[in-house]
């Protein structure tokens, strides 16, 4: 029986070496966002690899948003927004369970009190306004489902007003109505409705102050009780 060839190189190997190669392509300016990919043939003619692989490179970069195929047209590098090619990480944000959904919500922490930090030095007044009337909702109801959607859109605006987009669509796939609901659901049952609206409104003192420590302080200390909440329920 003839063994393998140990010196071929493996398929997988050659489809990773071929999205690498795009990427730095892209990266070094030589494929602009918008631009349309050389056919795939003489895409594949240029890196020296089969057509296949090079296919399958191009449906990896397209799944991940990096890429998207135009219907007649052709590959085109997309414009590479943050929050187009951050979506799969709300994907994993909905599926994890256990201690993978501990980790997020560590994640969500350090960056959720970075945002608000920035915030408090960057919110507009129009900004401002937005996350005071947030607060307000949330403290004239008791529905589960209303106070979530005035949560979601209070920390939404404050990591934009942070001014980083990067930041804030990581925080929008940290942040996901579908996540969030599923912790949100447990914690509330601890009838943590009032403490939460005490630390919405600690936040968004701080943000009037336009006070960046204080604000850091309140966000990590809000997003660290429902984390916290949540190792208890797993250590139970």
């Amino acid at each position: 029986m003839d063994q393998p060839d140990q010196s071929a190189p493996q398929k997988g190997t050659v489809t990773q070496r071929a999205i690498e190669q795009i990427k730095a392509m892209i990266g070094e300016g030589r494929l602009e966002p918008g631009q349309r990919l050389p056919t795939e043939r003489d895409l594949a003619v240029q890196l020296g690899i089969s057509r296949s692989s090079m296919r399958e490179a191009i449906r990896a970069l397209t799944v991940l948003g990096v890429l998207e195929a135009r219907h007649g047209s052709g590959i085109y590098v997309t414009q590479l927004e943050a929050g187009d090619l951050l979506e799969t990480f709300g994907v994993v944000a909905d599926l994890s369970r256990g201690p993978q959904l501990v980790e997020l919500l560590e994640v969500r922490r350090v960056l959720e009190s970075t945002a608000t930090a920035l915030a408090a030095a960057r919110i507009s007044s129009d900004q401002l306004a937005d996350v005071e009337k947030h607060l307000e909702a949330m403290s004239a109801t008791d529905d589960p489902e209303e106070i979530l959607s005035h949560d979601l859109a209070f920390h939404r605006t404050i990591a934009f007003a942070a001014g980083n987009d990067t930041m804030a669509a990581i925080l929008e796939g940290l942040s996901s109505r579908t996540f969030r609901a599923r912790v949100w659901r447990g914690y509330q049952e601890e009838g943590a409705f009032e403490r939460t609206r005490r630390e919405h409104a600690r936040i968004h003192r701080a943000l009037v102050a336009r006070d960046p420590e204080a604000a850091r302080a309140a966000a990590a200390a809000h997003v660290g009780e429902v984390e916290e909440w949540l190792r208890a329920q797993l250590d139970g």
